[in-house]
């Protein structure tokens, strides 16, 4: 008999906690009855999961779904939360390092997105340092599909 896969069982009795919160109406928790928390519970059946079963590969999916989660439900219930596109950039380089922690594989994706992050959350404040990040992206937004054009020529002259 084939052995189960209990991520699918971590995700169902996060889901039934959630809905049995939710049906008792518990006070203190009234922040988390929303579709962002049942992001965030399948983000921790993936951790959950991953470390249990001692096979890593769902870290990065787990921590990133669960940033997802988490950041959508700042941005929902906290005033001061940072509402930037960056952040969605960051969240990717903490799951690259969090998986690196345990695969050693990742580390340079991890620093790519963690400073290219920052930087574009923060590149507001020192407008006059970063001016040339505004040119590029209008750049890239204008042409982005000659860009795709080019990478498809790429792909099929390297498949030959």
């Amino acid at each position: 008999m084939k052995k189960q896969n209990p991520l699918f069982a971590y995700i169902l009795i996060g889901i039934g906690v959630f809905f049995l919160l939710r049906e008792l109406k518990l006070p203190i928790i009234t922040d988390f009855y929303s579709w962002q928390t049942l992001l965030i519970i399948i983000g921790l059946a993936f951790l959950i999961h991953s470390y249990r079963s001692r096979s890593y590969e769902h870290i990065f999916p787990g921590v990133l779904i669960l940033g997802i989660g988490i950041h959508l439900h700042g941005l929902q219930h906290y005033p001061f939360w940072i509402d930037h596109w960056g952040i969605y950039l960051l969240i990717i380089g903490l799951a690259f390092l969090i998986r690196y922690f345990k695969t050693k594989t990742g580390l340079l994706n991890s620093l790519i997105f963690l400073v290219v992050g920052g930087l574009l959350i923060y590149s507001q404040q020192f407008n006059h340092y970063f001016y040339w990040i505004y040119d590029l992206f209008s750049l890239i937004e204008k042409f982005w599909p000659l860009i795709l054009i080019i990478l498809g020529f790429i792909l099929l002259k390297k498949g030959k």
